[in-house]
């Protein structure tokens, strides 16, 4: 099916950030946890939302474990934050060849903004839809909804590419095309059983699919 428009989670998909995601849970769980977790637990926070995540494990101290998680988040985002390989030539290529470019994603606009500045993507999006954009996250299909909606895009060629399961339930649940990526972290199994459209086992699949030379 023919796609003009494509939407990107950013984390785990255009940017290796995973460690750092890793560091900051593990800094702020040792500040706030109430027993030590292993690094496969805290792969499990990654994806939903950090307030969902931070939920599990202290409800009572919220608030004070998102400002610790995010201000070392922030802080250590140029020590850790890399793009996938072949991730910047495709955008740019795509870019190049007139399709409509966005990222939605669970992060606040602002440090999703310092990760495309640090790997020069900056200028590579028409649109950034974050989670302080909209009342619900992935997997609702609000935040695809509203870059479809602003970018005056059409829903059936439209494509969501992600790592994660929330972003091809996003992509079903808003009607359009979806992507997974073999590289995800929670490993490709995961996003097989949600039934992605396609199966990107590097980002420059996605020229063969779309038809860029």
């Amino acid at each position: 099916m023919k796609v003009e428009t494509i939407l990107f989670d950013l984390d785990g998909t255009l940017i290796n950030t995973n460690e750092l995601i890793i560091a900051s849970f593990t800094h702020t769980l040792e500040k706030y946890g109430d027993r030590s977790y292993t690094r496969e637990e805290i792969l499990d926070f990654i994806g939903p939302p950090l307030v969902d995540s931070l939920k599990k494990v202290n409800p009572n101290k919220v608030e004070e474990m998102i400002t610790a998680y995010r201000e070392h988040n922030y802080a250590n985002h140029e020590k850790y934050v890399e793009a996938y390989p072949t991730v910047v030539d495709t955008i740019k290529k795509l870019k190049e060849s007139g399709f409509q470019l966005g990222i939605v994603t669970t992060k606040l606009s602002d440090t999703a903004k310092l990760g495309l500045k640090i790997t020069g993507m900056d200028q590579l999006f028409d649109i950034l839809i974050g989670l302080d954009d909209v009342d619900n996250a992935k997997p609702h299909p609000e935040p695809i909804l509203k870059a479809i909606d602003e970018l005056k895009a059409n829903p059936m060629t439209t494509m969501m590419v992600g790592d994660n399961y929330h972003d091809i339930e996003a992509g079903h649940n808003a009607g359009v095309q979806t992507a997974g990526v073999a590289w995800t972290i929670k490993g490709r199994k995961i996003l097989e059983d949600h039934d992605p459209d396609y199966m990107l086992e590097e980002m420059s699949d996605l020229l063969q699919i779309v038809g860029v030379e």
